[in-house]
Order: structure tokens, then C-alpha cells, then sequence
């Protein structure tokens, strides 16, 4: 197989559907040499080595020196947890954990339920939606938003300017999405003073305060930590929302299934998300020295590019991994990563899942796409997997 430009993974054509192509690509060439921003990469696509990847410690999160210019142009921005290793990610992790705890996160439970029926309320009165836009994003926008204390004002100009970033597949789309970083660090900076003067009940003024044996956050970290929980907080929910609606409308048995049995909502979303997989790429690693994976020798220093959604739908873990099946057990999909970098905002992303999708579903159980599915537009992007739009009606 030639070498596999990223651009061409990131189009919204091969979004559509891209699982024959990881089967191709899991068959062919599991690990699968390419560039990304300029420099050498590589993509692992069979679930077992994606396994490695996102837990073997040789595989090093902390950008390296050949692209660590690149981290620097972004600023703070780019300086939280999920490009730290050892100590240095330990610390940090447990920092944001003592402010984001389960607790919290099942507290939100009866707010979450309610935004979810007063943004239905409008599907209810005209008939017709844009799924994404009327529900599948703002529900979670709203609850990381509210959680953290970002200002109604922010937050949607915040999503559309951390768009850029995502979108961003080479050098060029990096570089461009710069002015956008440059203002959400700027507005977080004033976010941050204004908690350190009048401290409130939210993230935000937890994380300013937040204190681990002496020990707390830079505003440099506090920039990046609060950056990474909004982005986190509504990017796989918005994506999983959607994917998992379009879904259970083309596969009207597997819904059935669901209203008939609402208690295992759990373990649909479980499978939704290995299905749908909105993360499709999960963040860059690095080679700490030459190692091995598979027959290929990976260089030190190279890109290590882990390839969520082919794990997921690699025919070696799962049976009949093309078929949505809500009732899979055990599901051991890697949606939300594995090892010391699992995404510690996981559980709301669950349980947004789970409420959204019962919520829309009992309501409209005739719920329809409003125009043929192969006609719908998919963003582009190398990293999530997701629509532009959903128009629904009922």
C-alpha cells in the first residue's frame, strides 16, 4: 500500500465511512508509515497495538524537540496533562481530580435531564431540528460550560475558535489556527484573575484553588487544564450524541431494543461508542527509543499515531465488529483511551450520552432524518469523527 496521506483521513468523504479502509489498513499494513505536521508518523490500526500504544510508557506524550516548536508558538494552551508523562502528568491529574470528582459528576444528573428536555421542547413545537446544533451540542457545551464557569457569552465563540484547532491537519491548518488560540488564552487569563478576586462555586475558582501537599496550579497550567476539561467536556459527547442518533435511526430493531429496555442504556452507549467511535484518532505519542510494533521498527522520535476508531473495529477483539449490537458484552472498546491517559471526564460523557439519547428517543420514538443519510455533511477532521449537521424531523 503507498503511503497514506493524513489530509486524506481528515476529509469529510472518508469520515462518512472510514471502517473499510482501517480493515484494509489492519490487513495490509498495521503499521503504516505516513508524515504529520512535517514529520515522520505512523499509523497503528489493529486493536492490540493500539492497546500498547495508549498504555506502554515507552510510547511518551511530552512533545519532543523536532516539533516542540510547534507546541511552544501554541502557549499555555497546548500545557496540560494529556502532553505530560510520569511524574509530571501524575501531578497534574491529581491536581484536576481533586475538583472533578464522580461525585460531581452525578450530581449534575437532574440538570442534565433538564437541558436536554427544554432544548427538545423545540423539536416538539416546530417539527424539525438540526440535531447537532439544537441539542446534540449545546447539551454538553452548556453543562462543561456551566460547570467550569465559563460566562453564556463565551461558549459559543469558544467552540467555533478551538474548531480551528481540531480541523487542523497539516503545518499550514496548525499555523492558521493560531489567532484563535491566541484570544481563548487571552480571555481564560481574565477568567482566572477575575476567580482569584472573587472566587465562586464553580471549576475554575476549584482549580484556582485547588492544593495537593503545598502544591497547585500555574496560571500557565491553569490556562491549559481549563482549555483541555471544556474542549473535553462537549467534543466526544457532542459527536457521540450524534453519531449515536444517526445510528439508531438506521438501525431501527437495535432502537426497539433500547425503548423496550431502558435500563441498559449503559451498555448501549458502551457499544454506541465503540461503533460510532467519535474519537476517531487519539492524540499524538512519541517514540522514546526504537521500538517494535509488530514486524516494524518505529524510530526514536517518530509520531505515533493510535488509531481508536480501526481498534475499534478490529475483527481480532470483536465479533462481527460492523454490526451494531446494543446488547454486546463484554465491550472492551478504547473510545475513551486506556492507561494513565484515560479521559478523566469519561463518566459525564456517559452519562450525557445515556440521558440525551433516552430522553430524545422516548420522546420521539418516529424520530426521522429529514434527508437521505448519504447526503449528509461530516466535519472535517483528522482527530474526531462527527457531523456538520442532522437534520431531523418527527
Amino acid at each position: 500500500m503507498d503511503q497514506i496521506k493524513i489530509t486524506d483521513l481528515a476529509r469529510p468523504q472518508f469520515k462518512a465511512n472510514p471502517y473499510p479502509f482501517y480493515a484494509r489498513l489492519r490487513a495490509e499494513t498495521p503499521v503504516c508509515r505516513t508524515t504529520l505536521f512535517r514529520q515522520p508518523a505512523w499509523l497503528i490500526t489493529r486493536y492490540d497495538d493500539v492497546v500498547r500504544v495508549l498504555k506502554d510508557e515507552v510510547f511518551l506524550k511530552d512533545w519532543l524537540p523536532t516539533t516542540k516548536w510547534l507546541h511552544r508558538l501554541s502557549g499555555p494552551i497546548t500545557r496540560h496533562m494529556l502532553n505530560q508523562d510520569g511524574p509530571d502528568h501524575t501531578r497534574l491529574r491529581t491536581l484536576v481530580h481533586k475538583a472533578f470528582t464522580p461525585s460531581l459528576v452525578e450530581r449534575l444528573r437532574e440538570r442534565i435531564q433538564k437541558v436536554c428536555d427544554e432544548l427538545l421542547d423545540e423539536l416538539m413545537r416546530n417539527g424539525r431540528m438540526d440535531l447537532m446544533s439544537g441539542y446534540a451540542l449545546p447539551l454538553p457545551l452548556t453543562i462543561i460550560a456551566e460547570l467550569l464557569g465559563i460566562p453564556p457569552g463565551d461558549r459559543t465563540r469558544f467552540y467555533h475558535l478551538a474548531r480551528s484547532s481540531l480541523s487542523a491537519t497539516n503545518l499550514v491548518g496548525a499555523l492558521r489556527s493560531l489567532p484563535d488560540q491566541r484570544f481563548i488564552i487571552r480571555r481564560l487569563r481574565k477568567l482566572i484573575a477575575e476567580r482569584r478576586r472573587d472566587p465562586r462555586d464553580d471549576l475554575i475558582t476549584s482549580l484556582v484553588q485547588v492544593k495537593e501537599a503545598g502544591d497547585r496550579l500555574s496560571e500557565e497550567e491553569l490556562i491549559g487544564m481549563i482549555n483541555l476539561l471544556l474542549i473535553a467536556g462537549y467534543e466526544t459527547t457532542v459527536n457521540l450524541i450524534g453519531n449515536s442518533a444517526l445510528a439508531l435511526t438506521q438501525h431501527p430493531e437495535q432502537l426497539e431494543l433500547l425503548l423496550q429496555n431502558p435500563g441498559a442504556a449503559d451498555l448501549a452507549v458502551e457499544e454506541l461508542l465503540r461503533f460510532t467511535s467519535p474519537l476517531d484518532i487519539a492524540s499524538q505519542r512519541f517514540a522514546g527509543k526504537d521500538v517494535q510494533v509488530g514486524s516494524v521498527t518505529i524510530p526514536q522520535g517518530h509520531i505515533v499515531v493510535a488509531m481508536v476508531g480501526s481498534a475499534n473495529h478490529d475483527e481480532s477483539q470483536f465479533t462481527d465488529p460492523d454490526i451494531l449490537d446494543l446488547t454486546r458484552d463484554p465491550n472492551r472498546h478504547v473510545a475513551f483511551g486506556q492507561g494513565v491517559h484515560f479521559c478523566i471526564g469519561a463518566p459525564l460523557a456517559r452519562l450525557e450520552g445515556q440521558i440525551a439519547l433516552m430522553t430524545l428517543f422516548r420522546r420521539f420514538s418516529t424520530l426521522r432524518l429529514a434527508q437521505p443519510a448519504e447526503t449528509l455533511r461530516w466535519r472535517k477532521s483528522l482527530i474526531v469523527r462527527g457531523l456538520e449537521e442532522l437534520p431531523v424531523a418527527v
